[in-house]
């Protein structure tokens, strides 16, 4: 993780622990007090079709704590190569593996050892042999150039300290015409420096949320054509203190496709 976002820095070892931290909990404790919600009521509120959640295993619905949806988006089909930045309980990778079918190909990255784990031991009970998991940070894939038709994430690239490195290696992996499909945080105003250098903030997917207009361009500068972005209402925090920010700072989530050219 780098540590600096738009010129005020924030701790890079806190950050990663605090992120660790908060989602080892996240897969270890689904049913624990958290500043956003989580399980099958958000994913079914979000856009996720019923008829999938009933087809994947019910513990990685139980972890979930995405904002968005995006699967439609990013347009997969049979036979797909698909990358899912920030994996966690791996419920993404396995509605993406029902899309591609056996013959394609899911990959999962993600850094806390706890959503991996947990990720790795439902895939192998449920059978989704189309499915891998990788140690990794998003900022450095593990993976060659063009390897992927879709890379796809949902609330996790606002945890990154680095964004635009984020995007340039998303892109990196993507073949040409392949698909960034994600969900994630951002602003209408620029955070203050009490907030983006707040570790634990961070962690909470408040802090480190950039300005919409900066992580559009941050996109565009890694060779991605920005296609569609839609509002998601439904997403909410459940803290009094997380709400106001939303109200102050035009906290918010979106959706979005982009396609490399």
């Amino acid at each position: 993780m780098s540590t600096v976002l738009a010129g005020r820095a924030v701790d890079r070892r806190e950050l990663e622990s605090k992120v660790k931290e908060m989602y080892q909990k996240v897969a270890e404790e689904p049913t624990g007090e958290f500043h956003f919600e989580m399980g099958r009521g958000l994913a079914e509120r979000l856009g996720y079709e019923p008829r999938d959640l009933d087809r994947i295993p019910r513990e990685a619905i139980d972890s979930f704590a995405g904002v968005g949806y995006h699967i439609d988006l990013a347009g997969l089909e049979r036979g797909a190569r698909v990358l899912d930045l920030g994996s966690g309980s791996g419920m993404d990778t396995f509605v993406a593996a029902l899309e591609v079918g056996a013959e394609g190909r899911v990959h999962g990255v993600d850094m806390t050892d706890a959503q991996r784990a947990k990720a790795e031991r439902l895939r192998d009970r449920a059978g989704f042999t189309q499915v891998r998991y990788h140690k990794s940070y998003i900022e450095n894939l593990p993976f060659d150039d063009g390897t992927f038709d879709a890379v796809i994430s949902n609330g996790v690239i606002n945890l990154s300290a680095d964004k635009a490195q984020v995007f340039r290696d998303a892109a990196r992996v993507l073949r040409n015409g392949g698909r960034l499909a994600i969900s994630d945080i951002i602003t209408d105003k620029n955070l203050p420096e009490g907030v983006t250098c707040n570790a634990t903030l961070w962690a909470a997917c408040i802090g480190g949320a950039m300005q919409q207009d900066d992580y559009f361009d941050a996109i565009r500068a890694a060779g991605l054509r920005l296609v569609r972005t839609r509002e998601n209402p439904q997403y909410r925090f459940l803290t009094a203190s997380a709400q106001k920010a939303c109200a102050a700072y035009g906290v918010r989530s979106v959706s979005l496709v982009a396609v490399r050219a």
